[in-house]
């Protein structure tokens, strides 16, 4: 999940401690890290799923060849229950796209928790997730991400009583940047 690195309109937290002509900077090279990083791998297909519609679809901030979809408005929660219900059936893996520490090694090792798991989450240091993963071999939980508190420290708590006795497996802790604090 990506949005368009636009000063003002990406990372304003960050934005107010480094500027937004700066966090939108960073954003953007955080996420052509990322893709480098992710798009070679043959064990999956990687996809962008951005934001704004429709100018994001056809913007230049990211190689062409990858295939993009828009999100829908909503709340994150609608975002991802969109993107998880639109892709064909079988393990999906959603990341954010501001978490300098993912590597390959790390969403392979995702993927494998899916394995032996309904679901599996990359529990972020704020008490957020920076992964969500579903198996969908079956229909996903009726309540999932219903009355989640996002972008505190009980985002992944709430997450996790939304998922109907799913069963749950775990990737690794990491960082994301919402302030200069967080920058690596």
């Amino acid at each position: 999940m990506v949005k368009e690195p636009r000063a003002g309109q990406v990372k304003t937290r960050l934005g107010r401690d480094i500027g937004m002509t700066g966090a939108a900077w960073w954003f953007r090279h955080q996420t052509s890290g990322l893709i480098r990083e992710l798009g070679a791998d043959p064990h999956w297909q990687l996809r962008l799923s951005v934001s704004p519609a429709p100018a994001a679809m056809i913007s230049r901030a990211w190689p062409s060849e990858i295939p993009r979809d828009a999100q829908v408005s909503g709340d994150l929660g609608a975002r991802m229950r969109h993107i998880l219900r639109a892709t064909p059936r079988g393990p999906v893996v959603l990341i954010g796209s501001d978490i300098p520490g993912i590597t390959a090694m790390i969403i392979r090792d995702a993927f494998d928790t899916l394995a032996r798991n309904d679901c599996a989450f990359g529990p972020a240091e704020d008490g957020g997730f920076w992964l969500v993963g579903m198996r969908r071999l079956r229909p996903l939980p009726v309540g999932l991400f219903k009355d989640v508190r996002w972008s505190c420290a009980d985002t992944l708590k709430d997450t996790l009583a939304t998922l109907g006795g799913a069963s749950v497996g775990f990737a690794a802790t990491l960082r994301d940047v919402d302030t200069v604090g967080d920058l690596p």
